[in-house]
């Protein structure tokens, strides 16, 4: 399983942020992320600190989902976790099968994005200006590549944090906080 070399920072100045972003990437993608968690009923799928969620992606041109399984951190300093994401036809099926099998929902948000897809020194590589609605406007930034083993993720994360330096973005913006974790905390309990 790839391990997401991912790096999230919260975003002080998030026009100039985008700015930088279109100069140098060209036109994002505008998107809709629809994001549902499950979990066993017992709490020990994310107690273990992994992820089952089903998303659903609305864009200017289609709507897609995805189901992604992230294993337990690999690094605790960026949060990176092996991910396994595979497309699905059709999101109802795919809740009643992940239901069917006994994961239970434990928390769904919405997220508004805007993504750009590039290539820096030979590395695939994704940023994602993030806004979570119920996180009183905050605005995020995460940059990721895919890592295929575990001596390619130092040097993956060298390249992201690389990235967010370009843009302005400084090691003491970078956080760990989920973003599950965060909407939690803001709910009524």
């Amino acid at each position: 399983m790839a391990i997401e070399a991912e790096l999230k920072a919260i975003v002080r100045d998030p026009e100039g942020v985008l700015e930088q972003l279109e100069e140098r990437y060209g036109s994002g993608r505008a998107e809709v992320y629809r994001d549902t968690y499950y979990d066993a009923p017992d709490g020990s799928l994310m107690g273990a600190d992994r992820e089952l969620r089903i998303r659903t992606v609305h864009g200017q041109d289609d709507t897609r989902t995805v189901l992604t399984y992230k294993d337990a951190r690999v690094d605790e300093a960026s949060g990176s976790k092996p991910e396994a994401e595979t497309r699905v036809a059709d999101a109802d099926a795919m809740h009643e099968i992940v239901r069917g099998l006994g994961f239970t929902p434990r928390i769904a948000f919405e997220k508004r994005c805007r993504n750009y897809s590039f290539q820096q020194d030979g590395w695939d590589l994704l940023a994602t200006l993030v806004r979570v609605p119920e996180l009183d406007g905050a605005t995020f930034i995460e940059v990721e590549t895919s890592a295929a083993t575990a001596a390619e993720l130092a040097p993956a994360l060298s390249l992201v944090r690389a990235v967010l330096g370009e843009l302005g973005i400084s090691e003491d913006d970078l956080t760990t906080e989920l973003h599950t974790d965060a909407v939690a905390a803001v709910r009524p309990a």
